[in-house]
């Protein structure tokens, strides 16, 4: 939490050096209109020095605080401490520029040579006005960046709250079937399921590649329970692709319509394929040209919409039926 409090992004850094800029703008302006003997280049380009190292000095002061000093001491601290280096970069911004330039038989180094100090002191506070304002608002777009989190995460967890009580319906049919059938077969299948649950536990809406392959098998070896191992599984190489993060139940909601849908009685053939940016699962059974999104797949494809990494599509090529999970490029 500290550290996305302190945190500040590229956007808020540059709106930072745009303020700097205008801030030596209207410095310029100042001075320029203060007296006639200051309308030359030289003003300008001291203001624009002015503003440069105000700058500098407030990327390095509010970083090394940030990182370093603001996370040592108490939260309600931060507010004074923070404005109290937005006075330092604008102090010393100052300063630093007019010791640049002390030497330079300039009119404008000239008129401010007796009063130099009570200058800095003056653009110190008006430094820290600007921060004061700057800090409103990060505090306020952090905020929001808080609730629209909240709100994502709730509906992703009223997602996979919604599709957990459906997979587990599916699997406990097939293991009532089992009952009266083959009552060893059922107590393995409740086993397998015991197990499969207890990997799928996992508060995380993003789970690897590598996990929810795991649970995939796990899946698969409960559904051969049911099916006389005749749902044969095959996973290319995914090596190189295991800390990929998915989301959770995505290929097992895949595989689980596959059999729902291909199976037909015999040996049922299931590829698991990656390609580039590609989750492939085919499989050889029935060809079905026409899909109906239902719970589980309407459930994947949300999910996979607003966390914003991909979308699922599918599709058939005559010998074999598609789904693919095609992932965004990061």
């Amino acid at each position: 939490m500290l550290k996305n409090e302190l945190q500040i992004s590229f956007k808020d850094w540059l709106n930072i050096i745009v303020i700097g800029a205008f801030f030596g703008f209207f410095q310029s302006l100042i001075l320029y209109f203060l007296n006639e003997k200051l309308q030359n280049i030289f003003t300008v380009i001291f203001s624009i020095c002015t503003a440069f190292f105000i700058t500098i000095f407030a990327v390095f002061l509010i970083s090394i605080s940030n990182r370093y000093f603001l996370p040592e001491i108490d939260k309600k601290y931060w507010y004074f401490f923070s404005l109290f280096f937005s006075f330092l970069s604008g102090f010393f911004g100052f300063c630093l520029s007019f010791f640049i330039f002390f030497d330079v038989d300039f009119e404008l180094i000239l008129l401010i040579k007796t009063f130099w100090l009570n200058i800095a002191v003056v653009i110190g506070f008006l430094t820290l006005l600007i921060a004061l304002i700057l800090h409103k608002f990060v505090s306020l777009k952090n905020k929001n960046i808080e609730i629209e989190k909240e709100i994502l995460d709730t509906k992703l967890k009223s997602l996979e709250n919604e599709l957990n009580p459906h997979f587990l319906f599916n699997a406990l049919n097939s293991v009532s079937e089992l009952i009266y059938i083959d009552k060893i077969k059922a107590e393995n299948a409740v086993l397998q399921l015991s197990k499969f649950l207890r990997n799928a536990i996992n508060k995380e809406s993003l789970i690897t590649l590598e996990s929810e392959i795991f649970m995939v098998q796990t899946y698969v070896s409960i559904e051969n329970i049911r099916f006389d191992n005749k749902i044969i599984l095959n996973i290319d190489d995914y090596e190189e692709f295991k800390s990929f993060k998915i989301p959770k139940f995505s290929i097992q909601l895949l595989v689980e319509n596959s059999i729902k849908h291909g199976y037909l009685g015999d040996i049922l053939n299931i590829h698991i394929k990656f390609e580039n940016n590609y989750i492939k699962v085919l499989n050889d059974g029935k060809i079905s040209e026409n899909i109906e999104f239902k719970t589980g797949l309407n459930n994947l494809k949300n999910r996979l919409s607003l966390l914003n990494i991909g979308e699922l599509k599918f599709n058939t090529d005559g010998k074999f039926m598609i789904f693919s999970i095609i992932l965004k490029d990061k």
